[in-house]
Order: C-alpha cells, then structure tokens, then sequence
C-alpha cells in the first residue's frame, strides 16, 4: 500500500483515541466534575453531534482547498480542541472542546477515504479504506486502554494533554507523507446535494446511522457495565478494552477484504453478526468470561461494517465523492450520538443498565431491514437495464 495511506492511519489514530477514550473515563469525569454519569454521557453525544454537522459543512466550504492543505488544517483544530479538554476547568468548557475537536473528525475521514482509495486500483479501494481506519482500531487496541489508565492514575486531563501530543505528531506525519497531487476540486454545492438526495444515498446512510447507533448504545456505557454488572473493578476495565480493540483491528481488516469482493453480502452480514453480539453480551455479561468475550466479539462485529458502508455510499455517490464520504462519516456519528442517549434514556427512564445491550441490538436489526430494501432495489436497477439492453436489440 502506498505510504501516504500511513499518514491518514496515523491521524486516523489520533481521532480515534480522542472519541473513544472518553469511555473508559466516564466514572472519573462524573466524580471530578459532579454531574451524573448520564450527563457524562453526553460528551460523546456532543462529539458525535460535533462530527455530524462539522463534516458536510467543513467539506461543502472547502472544497477548492487542496486535500494535503485541508488534512493538515484539520489536525490543527483537532490539537486546539484537545489543548482545550486538557485545560477545561469545568464541564461546560470541556464539552466545547470536544466540540470542537469533533469539527476535524468528519471532514478527515471524508477527504482522507477520497484520498485512500484514489492511491489504488479500484479493486483494491474497501481494504484501502480499511487500512485508514486500522488507525481508529489501533487506536482501542494502544491509545484507548493507555489513555484510560493515564486518566485513572493520573486524572482525565492527563489523557488529554497526550491526545494533543499525539495529534501534533499526526500533523507532522501529514505534511511529511501525503503528496500534494492530491488537490481539490472545484466544487459544485448544489449538484453534490442532488448527489446525496438519491434513494440509494439516503438508504446507506440510513444503514450507517442504525450500524453504529447499536455500537454505541452499548459501548458508551461499558466501563459501568463491565464494573456494575460483570463486577470487574475500575482497574480491569482498560485491559478489557483492549480486548475491544484487537477486536476492532481484525473486524475492519476483515470487513475490508470481504466488501471487496462481495459488497452487500459483507455488509448485512456484518449487521447480523453485530445485532447477534449485542444480544449475546446482554444474556452474559454478568458472567465475568463471558464479558470479556463479548468485549472482544463486540468489536469485531462493529468494525467489521465500516468498510463496507462506506464503500456503498460511496458506490452510490458517484459525482460527489468528498461530500458523500463526509456526509457517512456525519451518519456514523449521528448514530454514536443517537446510541449514546438512547442508552442513557434507557439508564435513567427506561429498565435500566442492564438492559442496555438489548436495546442497543434493535437498532443494527432495522438497519438490516433497510440493507435488504436496498439490495433488492439493486436488483430491479439492474432488470431494468437488463431490458432495456434487450428491446435495443
């Protein structure tokens, strides 16, 4: 693989400890600052919102900037958001600079998957994608559980402070690899939304937001789940999680080669084995082996979708690569925000911790629905041209 592909794996790596980190650090966040643990939750609803709207909007403002030029401003707002978190003196600000960090999120992995996957052929393109993400996965398997135990021992802050040391070096690592070839285009707005409009968009997208709705429905909430019902203590809860990241790692590679040859086998698959995992890690996790198991199945299955969905929007995109793939990255954190409240909901209003898993399942199992609709209108697109071939003969 081309090593500009190396750069987006690193940076790749600095976004993702930043949006996972934060849970394994709930319970500490909650005690220091004096909210709740719900109301802790919501810094991964702020970040995922954050990236929701930040990708469109960051991609749709600058698509005239070359792709080497907008990479690199992104990790400096990335590191100006997690400077922010590690000096945030009280809950408000600290959600802020999540905020704001989120922001460089989207746009990143939007231009970044543009970029991946026009450095190889077109077969090639999902283990592309892949490769970038591994950066996200080997984020859980390093960054996560050390930045989970820096906090413990240490305080949050801590964590923070070594996200932003990380980020500068992903800045570094951008400038230095990724060639300046890789230039913008000149954008039209107004097509790219006619582009994202199609039925076939909007189902990926859907497919997208129910996906990694169920991820994060369960996993905002693993640390209290693993310490309030497997009945780990707080100190167990980092090397579990990096059970969840070999786990991730080994999904995404997974996930990548299989959509490259079989496309929407790969990904209803995936959402099968996901919503499957989930109800599993719900009848189990009061079984401490069990638990970890699950941990590590857990992030199998979820990272096993990512290529996949991406690669079928994109597919479905055609004219509208950068704000297509922006906009699926908004639809995976629409869908961590979206999991995280539901699980909370289901925490403060509904039958409690316990039940968390379960409902997380429901959302991959309508996100099945939606990938069966969509596949089938796949095959009427293609009867259809099919006859039209025949009559002009």
């Amino acid at each position: 693989m081309p090593i500009a592909l190396w750069a987006l794996t690193i940076s790749a790596f600095a976004i993702g400890t930043t949006e996972f980190v934060i849970m394994g650090l709930l319970p500490e966040v909650a005690a220091n600052l004096g909210v709740s643990l719900s109301s802790a939750g919501l810094l991964v609803t702020g970040y995922a919102l954050g990236v929701f709207v930040g990708a469109p909007l960051v991609t749709a403002t600058t698509g005239r900037l070359p792709r080497k030029t907008l990479l690199m401003a992104l990790m400096v707002v990335f590191v100006i958001g997690n400077l922010a978190c590690a000096v945030a003196p009280g809950y408000a600000t600290l959600m802020i600079g999540r905020v704001v960090a989120s922001f460089a999120h989207g746009a990143f992995f939007g231009v970044g998957s543009v970029v991946a996957t026009s450095l190889v052929p077109k077969d090639k393109q999902a283990s592309a994608i892949a490769l970038m993400f591994t950066g996200l996965t080997v984020a859980n398997v390093l960054g996560v559980p050390f930045g989970t135990w820096l906090g413990q021992m240490y305080g949050w802050r801590a964590t923070f402070w070594a996200v932003t040391a990380i980020g500068v070096v992903a800045l570094a690592a951008t400038g230095l690899l990724v060639p300046r070839s890789q230039g913008g285009e000149e954008a039209d707005f107004g097509r790219e939304l006619r582009v994202l409009a199609r039925p076939q968009v909007m189902l990926g997208l859907a497919m997208t937001v129910l996906g990694f709705g169920g991820v994060f429905a369960a996993f905002t909430y693993i640390a209290p789940i693993l310490t309030d019902i497997s009945g780990f203590p707080p100190a167990a809860v980092s090397p579990i999680l990096l059970l969840f990241g070999l786990g991730l790692v080994i999904g995404n590679l997974l996930g990548g080669k299989l959509a490259d040859k079989k496309l929407m086998a790969t990904l209803i698959g995936s959402m099968v084995a996901l919503a499957a995992v989930l109800v599993l890690f719900g009848l189990t996790n009061e079984h401490k082996i069990a638990s970890i198991i699950g941990v590590g199945l857990m992030g199998m299955a979820a990272f096993a979708t990512v290529p996949p969905l991406q690669m079928r929007v994109l597919e479905k995109a055609t004219g509208a690569p950068n704000l297509a793939s922006s906009a699926n990255i908004a639809a995976f954190n629409l869908g961590n925000a979206a999991g995280a409240w539901l699980g909370g909901l289901t925490i403060d209003h509904g039958p409690g911790l316990h039940a968390v898993p379960y409902v997380a399942a429901l959302l991959p199992i309508t996100g099945i629905a939606v990938a069966l609709v969509s596949w089938k209108m796949d095959g009427k697109s293609a009867g259809a041209r099919a006859a039209q071939g025949a009559e002009a003969c």
